[in-house]
């Protein structure tokens, strides 16, 4: 008999923590959406008490999801379990995922506190939130490196206070798959109600590059909830990837592990992520890099050609890639356009499909082959048509000895305007003669040029940060002209701060 393993997927709240990578309310409900479909248990939509953001996307996810159980992350703390069960409450399935610090080092020094006072708050927040929800989560942050026998009384004491779900997060990325394994071994075996009245959960980030072994280890050890992302997102070197969870227990049916995922919509919300989050997945990403199911070398390549099974363990389309791809040029028509994105996870009413397909056309004309990103980024681009400020031309003259020279001309909620500037080099004019409109006191504080990945007529991508009024700003743009790409990016993050 297999075992039920549950998928709690914290891509908007977890994985939305990387700089550069925050979505708005609408696009964090699209790829709500996309998790419901793909068939996780649990989605962690954010941390309420965080933002006025936050809350209002928790619950408005919470309107737009039926059945995931809809997570709202708190602190130990009262105000935080009350904003979070305000915001849960349009929720079909509502859980509060409450909990505090339990290694020395955080009790110690980020607590100034002791053992037994951390227990005693862990119990009262976990019956706090029991109050406002039937459903609590506790986690005990940075448990990988908090002493065994205290964390099993932690995790027992929670229990009896109403917890349904014991979180148990490597929270630094610092244990060994072992280690994490024999420490969940220890819980199972230590403590009361774990047979019955609550199931423990895997939290492991990927600083040591082994999050995904250290969760698997901890199912194998009797955790039967897994906190993921999709790519694999997260702070600092990111969470575990849920791709690679759901691939791992369906390639090995020996574990008797099962998963609602259903796994061909994995590739299509991975690139709605990547693009949504102006993060890419890097071509060697397991399961949804491009590489993936590539094969360069000669002896690779024979022997797939004779059998797949010689050096793919996996069908790509079991993940939703489909390897007899439609290749996109400018002959294609909207019928495989719509394929495509339908492909990609994006479906799209005919007039918005309409517009998408005439700058698709225009594209085209410039490139041999359209590719998967170049679609997403298509897709993304009408995110700008709700833009306060818009571009509207962009002429640079620049070379060798000669000073750069850009004008650039803008429409500002209807009003045309226009100014030249001259700069060391074309995206430096470009940004001078924009900053001559937008009289603000900008600073661009980083500038990223992303990798053209296969030849002079792609589209580059370009990340922007912004400091304005001390906070900062990220800016996102596409375009086969750098150029312009930097200009749009520029703009991307203005807009976010000039209403």
């Amino acid at each position: 008999m297999s075992d039920r393993l549950f998928i709690f997927d914290t891509t908007l709240r977890d994985g939305e923590q990387v700089p550069g990578c925050q979505l708005n309310t609408v696009e964090k409900i699209q790829v709500a959406k996309a998790l419901e479909t793909l068939g996780v248990d649990v989605i962690e939509a954010g941390f309420p008490i965080s933002s006025p953001g936050d809350f209002k996307s928790v619950e408005e996810i919470s309107k737009a999801v039926t059945w995931p159980t809809i997570c709202a992350l708190t602190r130990a703390v009262e105000k935080d379990i009350d904003v979070a069960a305000e915001a849960l409450r349009y929720a079909k399935r509502g859980r509060i995922h409450t909990g505090i610090g339990t290694s020395d080092p955080h009790i110690r020094y980020k607590f100034n506190s002791t053992r037994e006072e951390i227990i005693e708050r862990a119990i009262a927040a976990t019956r706090y939130a029991k109050k406002h929800v039937e459903d609590v989560e506790f986690y005990c942050e940075d448990a990988g490196r908090t002493e065994n026998e205290y964390l099993a009384r932690v995790v027992e004491a929670v229990i009896k206070a109403g917890a349904t779900v014991v979180n148990i997060p490597d929270t630094t990325g610092y244990c060994l798959p072992d280690e994490y394994g024999a420490k969940i071994k220890y819980l199972m075996e230590h403590v009361d109600g774990l047979n019955g009245k609550a199931i423990l959960s895997t939290h492991c980030h990927n600083d040591l590059g082994m999050a995904t072994a250290n969760t698997t280890q901890g199912v194998l050890n009797g955790a039967r909830q897994v906190e993921v992302t999709i790519n694999g997102i997260g702070e600092r070197a990111g969470n575990t990837s849920l791709e690679e969870i759901a691939m791992i227990f369906k390639s090995h049916k020996e574990c008797n592990i099962v998963t609602n995922i259903n796994t061909t919509k994995i590739y299509g919300i991975s690139r709605m992520v990547s693009s949504l989050m102006n993060m890419p997945v890097q071509p060697n990403k397991a399961i949804v890099g491009r590489n993936a199911f590539a094969h360069s070398s000669g002896i690779h390549q024979d022997g797939v050609l004779k059998n797949v099974q010689t050096y793919e363990i996996i069908d790509p389309k079991e993940v939703g890639i489909d390897d007899n791809a439609i290749v996109l040029t400018a002959r294609s028509g909207r019928a495989a356009l719509k394929h495509r994105l339908h492909v990609l996870g994006i479906e799209m009413e005919q007039d918005k499909l309409d517009k998408v397909y005439e700058d698709f056309l225009k594209l085209a004309d410039k490139k041999k082959e359209i590719t998967d990103d170049d679609v997403m980024v298509l897709a993304g681009a009408d995110r700008s048509q709700n833009h306060h400020i818009k571009l509207e031309y962009l002429q640079v003259t620049s070379g060798v000895g000669v000073r750069s020279v850009a004008s650039v001309g803008l429409n500002i909620a209807g009003e045309r305007f226009e100014a030249a500037a001259t700069g060391n080099g074309p995206v430096d004019a470009a940004i001078k003669a924009l900053k001559n409109i937008i009289r603000r006191q900008m600073v661009l504080k980083e500038f990223t040029i992303q990798a053209i990945s296969k030849g002079s007529d792609d589209v580059g991508k370009v990340h922007m940060q912004v400091e304005y009024d001390g906070h900062l700003y990220y800016g996102f743009g596409a375009n086969t002209d750098i150029i312009a790409a930097s200009v749009e990016a520029y703009i991307d993050a203005i807009n976010k701060f000039v209403k």
